[in-house]
């Protein structure tokens, strides 16, 4: 677990020293400000004290944002032949995927909380379902935590980062919206197929405050793979050199 932790440390250091990490929080803060109170559809247009127009907003611009972050994880090693000098250490696959993956949902972690005072604002200008918001972030975390995932897996399999931005894009858009598009077309189990695939139906349950086991399972899953195909990509890879 240290080791994991100290590949995460690294890999955040990396992010805050290319201001990687500083472009990222500020064009999500900044997005997500300005349609969660200023543009049409906002808060006070709503009259409602909710979180549902940022978690709306959110659910997109993470979904952009995610694979720009994640690009560079395994793509810019693989690069600079900086990943061979890493696998020297006494560390394993699985630690250098995993703490990549740390590095990435804390910083996702961090950008969600600078929007906590959001919530206390809403919180002060009328009564707030704190359940329906907490399990919000909740979806996020999870839905972010899925794509972080398939960002790493394909920034192992690359040295492009654009390829990899790209390709983790790509697979995104199947579970954001294909999947989803797909079900609604379809009838039957085809259609309760497509929609278990969907990547929305199970962020709208856990958003609505529905926690059901099938959704962590999904996400979980996900995660999992993602993981896992990125650790073989990367075992494969040694075992070539």
């Amino acid at each position: 677990m240290n080791k994991i932790w100290i590949i995460a440390k690294r890999e955040l250091g990396t992010f805050f020293d290319s201001l990687t990490a500083y472009i990222m929080l500020v064009a999500f803060l900044g997005f997500s400000g300005f349609f969660t109170w200023l543009y049409g559809s906002d808060i006070f247009l709503r009259n409602q004290a909710d979180l549902q127009v940022f978690f709306n907003i959110a659910y997109w611009t993470l979904f952009f944002f995610i694979p720009a972050i994640t690009m560079r994880t395994m793509a810019e090693e693989n690069k600079s032949g900086t990943i061979e000098l890493l696998l020297t250490k006494s560390v394993s696959d699985w630690q250098i995927v995993v703490g990549k993956f740390v590095a990435c949902m804390v910083l996702i972690l961090i950008a969600l909380a600078l929007t906590l005072p959001y919530y206390l604002t809403v919180w002060k200008l009328g009564p707030v379902d704190h359940g329906s918001v907490l399990t919000g972030y909740l979806g996020l975390i999870l839905m972010s935590a899925t794509y972080i995932s398939i960002g790493i897996y394909t920034s192992t399999v690359t040295s492009n980062q654009i390829v990899a931005f790209l390709s983790a894009l790509l697979i995104g858009i199947f579970f954001h919206i294909i999947f989803d598009v797909i079900a609604s077309g379809s009838t039957g189990s085809i259609g309760a197929f497509f929609s278990y695939l969907s990547l929305s139906t199970h962020y709208d349950s856990i958003s609505r405050g529905v926690i059901d086991s099938k959704d962590l399972i999904y996400f979980f899953s996900i995660i999992f793979l993602g993981l896992v195909l990125s650790e073989t990509t990367l075992s494969k890879r040694n075992l070539a050199d």
